[in-house]
Order: C-alpha cells, then structure tokens, then sequence
C-alpha cells in the first residue's frame, strides 16, 4: 500500500469482491427452492459482511484497537496486512498472504467451489430424471453442497478473521444442519425406502473414502 489511508473505505472493492464470490456461487448452486434461497442468503451475508470488513470499515480492528496497541505497540492499525489477524496473532512475519494458514485458506475455499460445481451437476442430473442423487459426492456424504458452503467459508475465516464472521458461522453451522435435516425428510417422504436405505449407508456431512 502506497499510503495507509488507502487501506480502508474501498466500498467499490467492496462491492466488487462480494459480487464476484456470491455469483460465482450462485453459479454452481442455482438456488431453487425456498430451502436453497435461505442457504444461499446466509453464505451471501456473511461474505459481504467479511468484504465490508476487509475493504470498507475494519470494525473488529477498531474495537480491538486498544488491545492490539498494547500487545503490538508497532502493529499499524492502518495497514491492510493489519487485518490478517491470524498472523499478528501468531507472531508470522513477512507477507502474511505466503502464511501458511493464508495458503490453507486459498486451498479450503477452491475445494469448497470444486465440490459445490460437482454436486450440483450431479444433482441437476438426478432431478431431471426424477431419480436421488446418488453418484459424484453423493455416493461420499449425503449433503456436499452444504459442506461446501462450509469449507469456503472457514476457508475465509482463516485468510481474514473478523468478530461479526466467527459469530455468523456457528450459527451458519446450526442453519445447515436444520436444513439438512429437512431435507431429509422430504427426500424419505419422497423416496421412501430407497433414501433410507441410502441414508444408513452414507454419512451426512463427513465424507468416506470407500463405501460399504
């Protein structure tokens, strides 16, 4: 950065990072459903409420400030790198972007976007023919599409960590979970003994890596 008053108040950026991430979910997702909206929405709230933080307004920087300053005396709270929580908090030094937590990040949120697209093709496929889906990830766990929405947004959480967001994803945690169970219900309401049999064999959220 050039001048560290321009680390902030970027709401164009904004504006443009959240805009990129959430339609380039909503590409892979396509949400239909009431079920799919709500899902949708959350992961969309909490990726414009870590861009605000990241570009616009560092609210958690600003509330820690006091605290930051004491323990960091050198730390510049105007600095974007600042952000980078993580790292401070760690002790790293250099370009926090080469961390390794940053790294893992980058690596959780494509893994996330891989298994989102492979999920929903399988799926798209399997409502067409008025079949369950059953093949790709399915034959792994029976919801990757909300373990992906997981994946990326812990993927956020490690790369730039801001209070509002560690206290959306648990309880984006609790949302999936209560829409996964719905779901089920009306998949066995729909399917009947052939989801039941489906759902004994294949674990919920936690993928395996060979089937019984």
């Amino acid at each position: 950065m050039s001048a560290p008053s321009n680390a902030y108040g970027l709401w164009g950026l904004v504006l443009l990072n959240s805009a990129v991430f959430i339609l380039f979910a909503f590409s892979f997702f396509k949400p239909t459903t009431t079920r799919d909206w709500r899902s949708f929405g959350a992961f969309s709230a909490f990726v414009l409420a870590l861009f605000v933080e990241m570009y616009g307004f560092p609210l958690t920087l600003y509330l820690l400030a006091g605290w930051l300053q004491t323990r960091y005396p050198g730390l510049d709270l105007f600095s974007h790198e600042s952000g980078h929580l993580w790292s401070t908090l760690l002790g790293e030094s250099g370009n926090p972007h080469f961390g390794l937590l940053h790294l893992l990040s980058y690596a959780l949120i494509a893994g996330g976007f891989w298994l989102l697209s492979n999920a929903w093709h399988v799926l798209y496929h399997a409502q067409r023919r008025g079949e369950l889906a059953l093949s790709g990830p399915y034959a792994r766990l029976r919801h990757p599409q909300y373990l992906a929405f997981v994946l990326i947004l812990l993927g956020f959480l490690l790369q730039w960590p801001t209070l509002l967001t560690l206290l959306m994803f648990p309880v984006l945690l609790l949302m999936y979970g209560r829409l996964a169970r719905s779901e089920e219900r009306e998949m066995e309401a729909r399917f009947g003994e052939a989801y039941r049999r489906y759902a004994e064999r294949t674990p919920r959220f936690l993928p395996i890596m060979s089937r019984q």
